[in-house]
Formats: C-alpha cells, structure tokens, sequence
C-alpha cells in the first residue's frame, strides 16, 4: 500500500471514530492531536487510537493492552489475534464505559 493509501484509508478511520463518539449515547470525550485521538470516559480512563504511518498501522491503547492493526483484505486486522479494529474498539470502549458502545466504518 502507497503511504497515500494509507494515510486516506486511516483518515478515514479517525473521521468515523469521531462520528461514532458524537453519536454514542455514553459520555465519551474526544480530543484529537493531529494523528492521535483520545477517548477519555466518565471513570476517567482513556483509550488511544493513533497513526503509526512509517509502520502503515493503526495502533490501540486501552486497559486491555496495546493492539496494531494492519490493513488486510480490505479490513484493518490485528497483527497478533486478526480481529477487525471496529469490532475491537467497541468491545474495548464498551468495557470502558460499562456500557454499549459500537463504532463502524
């Protein structure tokens, strides 16, 4: 993948994690710095989506650890266990809010 390809695939990524935040019914906070987003929720924890464009991923810091996702077939996957970044995410954030919690492309 071109880093052009990358950078609109992962753009595109953090507009649909800010729409999601805007739409959800938990109270979520978002801050962005450039390729960093920060969700902090009500119980003051945080979780962190940034770009790591020389490496083409996207990373996750949650409680439940730190995850890479590599764009695979159409769909960022995890490098270690291939889960879907969305479908991670919201188990993630849902964990976090101590309630649902759903992101989408």
């Amino acid at each position: 993948m071109s880093d052009s390809d990358y950078l609109a695939r992962a753009e595109a990524v953090l507009a649909a994690v800010e729409r999601a935040v805007d739409d959800a019914d938990a109270d979520i906070e978002l801050e962005r710095s450039g390729n960093v987003l920060t969700l902090e929720f009500e119980n003051g924890t945080k979780i962190i989506v940034n770009l790591q464009p020389p490496m083409s991923e996207i990373w996750i810091a949650a409680k439940a650890g730190g995850f890479h996702y590599r764009y695979v077939d159409g769909e960022w996957r995890d490098t270690r266990g291939g889960t879907e970044f969305f479908a991670s995410l919201s188990r993630y954030a849902t964990e976090q809010a101590g309630e649902p919690v759903t992101f989408a492309p």
